[in-house]
């Protein structure tokens, strides 16, 4: 066995060698260790199949969805939800889709090659805990535990949803194979079917009214959808007939078996789709594989140290696989385990109960069958057969059960005709004396299909399903009871009549045509497989005595009594009547002696005399007595009594026949009145054929799937070489559009290489004339400006010359009044010399030093008067000059020169003004002190 790390890869292989299954049937093991911890694992949680069971989808604990391809030996990633999830389909009618039930209680369907997000479905309130998607792909199911939805998937929108009542949880709705039935179960072990386009309740399975409760908890269907199995808080299993609605069979498992957690059925490509192995996985982690007919184990996966949590069974019956409870999946190979189906089984199984539930309980060994024991477990109802009371009379043959005369019965019968319709089966069961052993018969259809009717559709097809099912179900347990109905040809054509009318009562339907068989057909089978010719031959002395002229007619045309007496009692006159008719004939037919069928066929025949007499070839008395005729059937009924009484005793087939003989009570009697020899061998051929064509079918289904991967690989190869041719083709088409491509570019680049020398050369003349428009432009500017700036210089010229004359006429002024203050000091002095003088000699001795500052200060008078005479007349210089350099200017120098020389020239004359100014502020106050 080896094991797979997938670790965080997105794809790889599954297995690295060829994988070689052990005893355990373990083809490998996939485990995915985590990132950051290689010694913890991440827990797969759950796992789907495709339909075609050739790979399957696994979910794990973080939320990321592997896709595991078995026959390719490959794994990939193909989305990472970031949550874990509750339910997995991967059935939809888009194979690459599936459906993804999330832990936020919301569905997504993902895309598994692009990896996109399809859709997202929300409206359920609780955990999704399974998805079920119908036959088709197009409409799923998802079930919480409050309510369950029904998607399209077309569009991704609900349908319908299924709510209940708090006190009544859901434990799982489904789709039932091939049909559009839904079946829901719920926490009280009730069961309801819906048709799933109107949600119509079409039945309700019955609940057990005695016994402990199972809790139902597991489900499982087979692929035909006949049988549900159930199971629950018991090792009991309860298998259901979908069908009859009723209870077939409730298996007892094994003391270890306390709970069951999963059913899973085991599908077989020969079975017909009626799966009779079933895997019951209960809580000790161990799945346990049953034979639901022997109720023998089959063999075991898992164990208590490596316990099982969940299982999933491919739908073509080739693998299982398995979530441990390590986390990590176990991929197994069926075949591997099923190789020792013919070996004693290591442990056993009871069988409770069967058909109407028996009140004993079998117990099944390996080593033979025991005596019934009674059933410790649930009470199972018993139908009490009640015997019939016994008559006073001395006429016991005419008494009836439920106190029914035979003598009355016929009585009325000739009075009206027919029994009325509403009576009709309660008068026959009486009439037959029908024993209903209902034990008997779950024993033959326990034996399951009989070999000869498992194709029985191919030479029967029947419209109706059910009928099918009902015809080969019957068929199968006459073949079961006697071998020569395994190879009677005609028989599915004698007892469909009797299907269809009990297609409701299997039981009832099995014992009036084994009745019909052991009374009126009685010397049938004594020249098989030839047609009874001791039996043709009365029907043919009765007619050659009642009508010699059609009788020799019939001779002269070659026409035996293989051609018409035997269609007719082949087929019970269900080819030649309608079905009023043929239940007004068989209610005189079941209250008469057995021969009354026989010369029925005579009556039949001599009522058609006109018709006849015109034949001539063979092929229109074939057509004849094989399709319906204008005939009253009660004038037939009346010429068969007519003809029981006036036929000689000698010829009289009452007296070749035994009298009515019903079944007995309890068992079915042994019939072996036919060749056993030849029965045993056409049987033993048949399974000699039967082998061979399972041989053959084999060999041919390996052939074809030889063929089919070789046509496949040849597909693929021309596929290839087409694709490559086309990708050649494709490759020439797309050089040739390049070089054309090439070449058109080669002459645009000229063109557009002339276009640019054109526009160049007019950008050079357009940037050339614009260059001169501008020079000129600029030029006309600067002559502007020039005439502007002589303008200026003119204006602030004469500004200048009148604020120059300005300024001379106040420096003269100024001068002028310093001239004038000048001599008005020198007046002053004067007189204050005198009268200085004066005071000197007065006090000369006294203020000789006063007289030296006076005269002091007096010479210092006179410098600065002399300063004063002096920066008058250095005004006067700089004015001039100012004034020679004003008009010594050119105008051909630039406005600034003009500007900086023009703020010199002011700047030095306000110094000029500032020192006048401060010097004859400082005069003033000389000349004020």
């Amino acid at each position: 066995m080896q094991t797979t790390d997938i670790g965080n890869k997105e794809e790889g292989k599954v297995w690295h060698r060829k994988p070689t299954p052990s005893n355990t049937g373990i083809m490998v093991t996939v485990i995915r260790s985590a990132a950051a911890y290689q010694s913890k694992t991440v827990r797969f949680l759950h796992v789907t199949f495709d339909t075609t069971g050739d790979s399957f989808l696994a979910g794990d604990h973080h939320g990321n969805i592997y896709v595991l391809d078995i026959t390719r030996n490959r794994f990939r990633l193909v989305q990472k939800t970031g949550q874990a999830c509750t339910a997995l389909a991967f059935n939809l009618r888009r194979t690459t889709e599936f459906l993804v039930a999330l832990a936020d209680y919301s569905i997504k369907c993902f895309d598994k090659d692009t990896k996109q997000l399809v859709s997202w479905m929300r409206g359920h309130e609780g955990a999704v805990s399974s998805v079920s998607v119908h036959g088709s792909g197009r409409y799923a199911i998802s079930t919480s535990a409050d309510t369950a939805q029904l998607w399209d998937l077309d569009t991704f929108q609900r349908k319908r949803k299924l709510n209940v009542r708090q006190s009544v949880g859901i434990q799982r709705v489904f789709f039932l194979p091939l049909g559009n039935t839904i079946l829901s179960c719920f926490n009280d072990d009730s069961i309801f079917a819906w048709e799933s386009d109107t949600l119509f309740c079409k039945y309700q399975l019955p609940v057990p009214d005695e016994g402990p409760r199972i809790h139902y908890k597991a489900f499982a269907v087979t692929r035909d959808g006949k049988i549900l199995a159930a199971g629950g808080r018991s090792n009991l299993l309860h298998l259901w007939c979908l069908d009859t609605r009723q209870l077939l069979r409730v298996v007892q498992m094994p003391p270890k078996v306390r709970t069951v957690r999963q059913l899973e059925f085991l599908p077989d490509s020969f079975d017909g789709g009626a799966s009779q192995t079933l895997g019951v996985l209960s809580q000790d982690g161990v799945m346990r594989f049953i034979n639901i007919q022997t109720c023998k184990l089959l063999f075991n996966i898992g164990s208590h140290d490596d316990a099982i949590t969940s299982a999933t069974v491919s739908p073509n019956g080739r693998h299982i696989v398995t979530i441990m409870d390590n986390g990590s999946l176990n991929i197994y190979s069926v075949q591997c385990l099923t190789q020792d189906y013919n070996k004693p089984p290591p442990s056993l199984v009871k069988v409770v109960s069967g058909g109407e539930c028996s009140a004993l309980t079998m117990k099944v060994k390996s080593e033979g069958v025991q005596r019934p024991a009674k059933n410790s477990g649930r009470r199972v109802k018993t139908k009490v057969l009640r015997p019939p009371a016994v008559p006073m009379t001395e006429d016991k043959e005419n008494e009836l059960p439920d106190g029914l005369n035979k003598k009355r019965l016929v009585t009325l019968l000739k009075a009206f005709g027919e029994y009325p319709a509403k009576y009709r089966m309660f008068v026959w069961r009486s009439l037959l004396r029908l024993p209903e052993n209902h034990a008997a018969f779950s024993s033959l259809t326990d034996k399951g299909l009989h070999s000869a009717y498992l194709s029985i559709q191919e030479r029967y097809p029947i419209k109706s399903h059910k009928l099918q099912r009902g015809l080969q179900r019957v068929l199968s347990a006459l073949a079961h009871w006697a071998a020569i109905f395994g190879e009677t040809d005609y028989l599915p054509l004698m007892a469909f009549p009797f299907v269809k009318l009990f297609q409701n009562n299997p039981l009832l339907c099995f014992e009036v045509v084994s009745t019909t068989i052991v009374n009126w057909c009685q010397h049938w089978f004594e020249y098989f497989p030839n047609p009874p010719l001791n039996v043709l031959s009365m029907a043919e002395n009765v007619l050659a005595h009642h009508d010699k002229e059609l009788l020799q007619h019939l001779i002269d045309c070659g026409v035996t009594s293989q051609l018409y007496v035997w269609p007719l009692l082949e087929t019970l006159f269900s080819e030649v009547l309608t079905r009023d008719e043929w239940l007004k004939l068989f209610d005189n037919v079941f209250s008469n002696h057995p021969a009354f069928l026989l010369v029925s066929v005579v009556s039949y025949v001599t009522c058609c005399r006109a018709p006849l007499l015109l034949c001539s070839h063979k092929e229109d008395f074939e057509y004849f007595f094989h399709h319906r005729n204008n005939l009253d059937v009660s004038s037939v009924i009346k010429e068969t009594y007519r003809l029981m009484e006036s036929t000689p005793a000698d010829i009289h087939p009452r007296n070749m026949l035994d009298d009515f003989q019903p079944l007995t009570r309890g068992q079915y009697p042994v019939f072996n009145k036919y060749p056993t020899y030849i029965v045993e061998y056409q049987s033993q051929e048949r399974e000699r054929i039967r082998q061979q064509e399972v041989d053959y079918l084999r060999e041919r289904q390996a052939v074809q799937e030889l063929r089919a991967k070789a046509v496949q690989r040849q597909a693929e190869d021309e596929a290839w070489y087409t694709q490559q041719e086309i990708l050649q083709q494709a490759e020439e088409k797309r050089r040739d559009i390049l070089q054309q491509e090439e070449s058109k570019l080669a002459e645009q680049r000229t063109r557009l290489t002339a276009m640019k020398r054109e526009l160049k050369v007019k950008e050079l003349q357009l940037m050339d004339a614009a260059r001169r428009r501008f020079l000129k432009q600029q030029q006309d500017q600067r002559l502007t400006d020039l005439h502007r700036l002589d303008e200026q210089i003119q204006r602030k010229m004469n500004t200048r010359d009148q604020e120059t004359a300005a300024a001379v006429q106040d420096i003269q002024v100024r001068q002028m009044e310093l001239e004038a203050q000048r001599r008005l000091f020198e007046q002053q002095l004067a007189k204050e010399q005198v009268r200085v003088t004066q005071e000197v000699r007065a006090e000369v001795d006294t203020r000789r030093h006063r007289s030296e500052v006076e005269e002091t200060t007096f010479q210092h008078l006179l410098n600065n008067d002399t300063d004063v005479s002096l920066g008058t007349k250095k005004v006067s210089v700089h004015l001039l000059v100012l004034w020679c350099l004003v008009f010594s200017v050119s105008l051909d120098r630039g406005r600034g020169e003009l500007d900086c020389r023009e703020r010199e020239l002011m700047q030095n004359i306000r110094e000029l003004r500032q020192k006048l100014a401060a010097r004859a502020r400082t005069s003033n106050s000389t000349v004020s002190q």
